[in-house]
């Protein structure tokens, strides 16, 4: 079950959902997608809590996150 997803095509790559994150879970994705950015990813799924804080502070509401 997925924790955390990201439209990629819509992320801008600013890191703010990686910078808040609690858990050290996202990072930057070494890809980078069709608008020209390295958008953000789930890195660390086992250290993700679904805690919601990501897809709060996003500023382009790219991420969704899933209740386990």
């Amino acid at each position: 079950m997925r924790k955390v997803e990201f439209d990629e095509a819509k992320c801008k790559g600013c890191g703010i959902c990686v910078h808040f994150c609690p858990k050290s879970a996202l990072a930057m994705a070494d890809r980078i997608n069709s608008t020209g950015y390295h958008p953000a990813e789930l890195a660390n799924e086992a250290a993700c809590i679904s805690c919601g804080i990501c897809g709060r502070v996003c500023p382009d509401a790219v991420i969704e996150v899933f209740k386990p």
